[in-house]
């Protein structure tokens, strides 16, 4: 059987992936690592993919779509009634695949890369006030959509340096000239 809809509830770490045929059985069912998620949508043929709209999902999106797959991002509240019993991360992604296939759904657009990296300034305030939390926050928030995957605060000096490196993809200016402005904060630059 062919998996028509791809409904996936993302984790910290584990993924619930529920597949669903045309008729809309259950024909895949599994507990994935994150990255292990988009290695097994790269052998899918092209389907519709499902999942909770989350920053972590518009990447993950841009990624799928990249092979052929629809991306189908809906907000948490419109998934909650569709959740059958105890709540679990493979009852989560079967939810979030049934909600997908609603003719009444409404879905959140993908963020593209220049929304995605120009969230963790809006709100921010100057420096000097929860300046360790916002520099934390942001060098995080790029290193997620770096493919990085550091935990601690020892570490997120690391990250803020090697946006420098040449092998690095392309971060958007104003991303980028936030995280200059924070080593610079950090070593005393100004």
């Amino acid at each position: 059987m062919q998996i028509a809809v791809l409904g996936i509830d993302l984790g910290k770490n584990s993924c619930g992936v529920v597949g669903l045929d045309t008729a809309g059985q259950v024909i895949l069912r599994r507990r994935l690592h994150r990255d292990s998620v988009a290695k097994l949508a790269s052998r899918l043929p092209a389907c519709v993919v499902a999942m909770e709209a989350c920053c972590g999902a518009h990447h993950l999106g841009h990624v799928l779509q990249a092979w052929g797959h629809e991306i189908r991002l809906m907000s948490p509240e419109y998934v909650q009634p569709y959740v059958k019993a105890q709540k679990n991360d493979e009852r989560d992604a079967e939810a979030i695949a049934e909600a997908a296939t609603r003719p009444t759904m409404r879905f959140v657009e993908l963020k593209n890369q220049e929304h995605r990296h120009a969230e963790p300034a809006q709100g921010s305030r100057p420096l000097g006030e929860r300046a360790h939390r916002a520099d934390q926050s942001t060098s995080r928030h790029a290193a997620r959509a770096r493919h990085h995957r550091r935990t601690g605060a020892a570490k997120v000096g690391a990250d803020l340096l090697a946006l420098d490196s040449d092998d690095a993809p392309p971060l958007p200016m104003s991303a980028r000239m936030r995280c200059c402005s924070m080593i610079c904060a950090r070593s005393g630059v100004s």
